[in-house]
């Protein structure tokens, strides 16, 4: 072999080498990527396991192992139980009793002798209260029809306009149907087995179904001003929660106060639903919200649940060591302290000095934030928004929304939580927990629309049965629409 031909196979196995070399640094590349990727993506795995109902807006129900609860309230000075001044509920005393029974002294228990003849020097007195055997009571309503002897004519005397059938039920047996089904969440099947055992009403369960569509009905102008005090209320709590109808995802929205409360099922989550609704875009006030996206886009003020918030810093604190979120929480918690301490002075505004020095030092911590959660930058030649962490999520968040996140702080007639607003909902997570689901659109839209009746009415500490029983006579007992 020549040198020529030696030195030419020379380089075509050093060309092969380095072609090899080149190919495994690829190779060795990707794997790199490859296992920055997977590591990552077990980091993000290893956050979700480490999170439970303390530390995200995870629920109770979830939390899949046992802990000992951490509260991130405070403890009181105050004892458990009842305080001094709780009026409390006890048995009293009936001056008018349905029924007296006598239980007369015959003889001396000592020596026999016969004391029917002596009077009784004191007589004492018990009670028991307790409800009557369930009778129904059956009205018969006769019209009569007289013939005119002048003109032959036949005159038929009017029956009541809530009595339209031969037979049917009276309001009192279908109000008791209807807060069954809307107050205590009991299935149609579950309710008229109720109705069968308590009272001996042989009740179907469509005629249930036809009782709570004609309350529906009939609530229909109260929903509506219901809807028109909240549009004019200083400030209303919103959130949603998702439910099935039918088989398909929809959504409860839910708007409320202190006195009030208005619920829609829509198949939006959005702002399709918020403006079917109709209260949003005509409100000027304050909303507290869990911070969705869709609220943000109407013209009044916004006021963020700051409970959200602590469980993330709560998880970045404990779970990521982050020093900023731990003074962040710390922080908000004072605040809050502050706020209900104002509000218990009778007081409607912080001292401006103090809100400012607060103010500032949560601004301080959150550039804090911005040095030790930098964000991250997308490889060159690659598209598209780049994922950020969850840390500087929650600071670019807080940064964007400050002036939701300090309006408790600034207007003492906000709460500080949405718990409002969760607190309405909770009873529909119960129904649904329940039942699975509604039936049809119709069932949740009737739902929706009696529940925020009786939660109103609920609220303001109306009597709810007589309330339904009015409703289903076509004369609906209307809760107050003032100081919402």
């Amino acid at each position: 072999m020549s040198l020529e031909e030696a030195n030419q196979r020379l380089r075509e196995q050093v060309a092969q080498r380095d072609e090899r070399i080149q190919q495994q640094g690829l190779l060795i590349k990707q794997m790199q990527e490859q296992i920055a990727a997977l590591s990552q993506h077990v980091k993000d795995w290893q956050d979700r396991l480490a999170k439970d109902s303390h530390d995200s807006s995870l629920p109770p129900s979830s939390d899949r192992f046992v802990r000992q609860p951490k509260s991130l309230r405070k403890k009181s000075a105050k004892k458990s139980g009842g305080q001094e001044g709780h009026p409390g509920t006890t048995l009293r005393f009936s001056e008018a009793p349905d029924e007296v029974i006598e239980h007369q002294v015959s003889v001396c228990s000592s020596c026999q002798q016969d004391l029917r003849q002596v009077q009784a020097c004191v007589t004492l007195r018990r009670q028991v209260v307790d409800i009557p055997s369930p009778r129904l009571n059956v009205q018969e309503h006769r019209a009569e029809q007289k013939q005119c002897p002048r003109c032959q004519h036949l005159t038929l005397a009017a029956f009541p306009p809530a009595v339209t059938a031969p037979i049917q039920y009276g309001p009192r047996i279908g109000a008791v149907a209807v807060y069954l089904t809307q107050q205590q969440l009991l299935p149609l099947e579950r309710t008229c087995e109720v109705l069968s055992d308590l009272l001996g009403v042989q009740m179907s369960e469509a005629t249930v179904g036809e009782l709570i569509q004609r309350a529906a009905c009939q609530l229909a102008p109260v929903e509506q001003q219901i809807k028109e005090a909240l549009i004019e209320a200083p400030v209303i709590h919103q959130d949603e929660t998702g439910v099935r109808v039918a088989g398909k995802g929809y959504w409860e929205h839910v708007t409320s106060t202190a006195s009030l409360a208005h619920y829609q099922v829509d198949a939006s989550r959005g702002q399709d639903a918020l403006n079917a609704i109709g209260i949003l875009p005509l409100f000027k006030g304050i909303s507290i919200h869990d911070g969705w996206a869709s609220y943000c886009l109407y013209d009044c003020e916004h006021a963020l649940c700051l409970v959200h918030v602590l469980r993330e810093l709560v998880f970045q604190a404990e779970e990521q060591g982050a020093l900023w979120a731990a003074e962040l929480k710390d922080l908000l918690l004072s605040m809050k302290q502050a706020t209900q301490h104002a509000r218990e002075q009778g007081k409607r505004w912080l001292d401006p000095v103090q809100v400012l020095d607060w103010e500032r030092a949560f601004l301080r911590w959150l550039d804090e934030a911005h040095h030790v959660t930098p964000r991250a930058t997308a490889p060159p030649g690659s598209k598209g928004r780049i994922k950020q962490g969850a840390a500087r999520n929650l600071r670019d968040r807080l940064r964007k929304h400050q002036r939701a996140v300090f309006c408790f702080l600034e207007d003492l007639r906000v709460d500080f939580d949405n718990n409002l607003a969760e607190r309405d909902l909770r009873m529909i997570k119960v129904q649904h927990k329940v039942s699975g689901c509604f039936r049809s659109l119709a069932g949740a839209q009737a739902f929706s629309r009696i529940r925020g009746y009786v939660s109103t009415l609920r609220k303001q500490g109306l009597p709810l049965l007589p309330a339904l029983q009015a409703t289903l006579s076509g004369h609906p007992l209307l809760p107050s629409f003032e100081g919402t």
